[in-house]
């Protein structure tokens, strides 16, 4: 055993898209332990090599977890120390390693966290937030009626979940049909080059996506309570009001829609909207 390191399971960090974002304590674990076992040893090297290190790997994923804490444990038990490491970010959160570690404390060892990058912090640190609090999910349901259930669930709360890229505009639209005005928040390739955080209802947000197909990791929160507030625009014109009707008849929002997104979104008497409509259906 490295004489740097205690006989223990080592829970470390790493980063979520800039190999920079490493901490020294992380770098001195992976240096000193016997064994790192990793999701996949190829994107594991890639950091590794980075910063010279040439400790042993071994794969633990998910397909794999229950046959390889088996393998983990038998080293732990022969004196070794082990670093736990996913493709990006914390281990346990939304990757591989819960049955390594109840495996670990049930026999006796120590768990030793070394923290570093979790892209749901990375998140929150960009964007404001309805309060301190949040619910993180995980990745949604995959059928409509239960992500809907889902979002009905939790509307009260700062909701946080993993989206792909190839069902980001699947979610959007469900949103965009069934809650028209809540604030929602979408972070891509956080700390990568085309790093992207967006702020918007999900129609502007569904129309940007759909020209500009997402890549990369995605992270969404469904802001708490229902609307999404903007407080500078109370001198917004007829000119532009009618613009904004028209964008939203175009996209298929019924009249009472209408006027509720435009009045919490842009503090606009809901009359003045009833109006402009009422006289757009008399000059049809």
């Amino acid at each position: 055993m490295a004489n740097s390191v205690e006989k223990a399971l080592y829970i470390v960090a790493t980063p979520i898209g800039n190999l920079n974002d490493i901490t020294l304590r992380a770098l001195d674990v992976l240096k000193n332990v016997d064994i790192i076992a990793c999701e996949d040893t190829r994107t594991t090297s890639i950091l590794l090599n980075k910063y010279s290190i040439n400790t042993k790997l071994i794969s633990y994923h998910k397909f794999s977890e229950k046959q390889k804490s088996e393998v983990i444990l038998n080293y732990l038990f022969n004196d070794k120390s082990i670093a736990l490491v996913s493709d990006a970010g914390t281990p346990l959160i939304c990757d591989p390693g819960s049955t390594l570690v109840d495996s670990a404390i049930k026999n006796g060892f120590k768990i030793i966290p070394i923290p570093g990058p979790s892209a749901i912090i990375t998140f929150l640190s960009a964007v404001n937030k309805e309060g301190e609090d949040f619910k993180f999910i995980g990745f949604l349901p995959r059928v409509k009626n239960q992500i809907i259930e889902t979002f009905l669930k939790n509307k009260n709360e700062n909701l946080i979940f993993y989206q792909s890229p190839n069902r980001l505009l699947e979610t959007l639209e469900i949103l965009k049909d069934n809650f028209p005005s809540k604030k929602i928040a979408v972070a891509r390739e956080l700390t990568k080059k085309f790093e992207e955080i967006k702020i918007d209802c999900a129609l502007n947000l569904f129309n940007f996506y759909t020209k500009n197909p997402p890549k990369g990791e995605i992270v969404v929160m469904l802001y708490k309570g229902n609307i999404l507030e903007e407080s500078n625009n109370d001198s917004m014109d007829n000119e532009e009001l009618n613009q904004k009707i028209k964008k939203l008849k175009d996209s298929g929002f019924k009249d009472k829609e209408i006027s509720l997104i435009l009045s919490k979104l842009y503090d606009v008497s809901k009359n003045a909207v009833y109006d402009i409509l009422l006289e757009k259906k008399k000059s049809d």
